[in-house]
């Protein structure tokens, strides 16, 4: 099996809205209010529809909740869903805090994600087993993500 690259993006986010404490860590819901994706076999544009349900855990570790909509250039609609984790150390919180940024590989920042499409022109996409590597910007988010092929 190996990694090839499918997609960098850029999410676009407003400040964090703070539940707070509850049962199972600190919620903190982020809204995407947009942004733009672009690999070897799409590109376009975040739609703002999503977000994040954030749940920081007792240990320091954040578990990503993420749903968002991608359209392509061509007018695809493409739903995007993924889990991951986020290492909340003292590097990420000030980035969060200030409208810092981070940089690939400085903190555990991975997720999976999950492609739907309806467009038959994007349906290989039902089927891409992807992970991707995260990054803190100011007010955003960036993402490589990379599809696990075989062969």
């Amino acid at each position: 099996m190996k990694l090839e690259p499918l997609m960098e993006y850029h999410a676009d986010l407003k400040p964090g809205v703070a539940v707070g404490d509850g049962p199972y860590g600190h919620r903190l819901i982020v809204d995407v209010t947009g942004g733009h994706f672009e690999g070897p076999r799409l590109r376009g544009k975040i739609l703002p529809s999503g977000g994040d349900w954030l749940l920081i855990r007792p240990d320091g570790m954040g578990r990503l909740d993420v749903r968002a909509t991608f359209e392509t250039d061509d007018g695809a609609l493409v739903y995007v869903q993924y889990f991951g984790l986020l290492e909340m150390n003292d590097r990420v919180q000030k980035a969060l805090a200030e409208g810092g940024s981070t940089e690939y590989g400085d903190v555990y920042f991975v997720t999976q994600p999950r492609f739907e499409t309806g467009d038959p022109r994007y349906a290989w996409l039902d089927s891409v087993v992807a992970v991707a590597e995260g990054r803190i910007r100011p007010g955003a988010v960036e993402y490589r993500v990379y599809h696990l092929t075989h062969g």
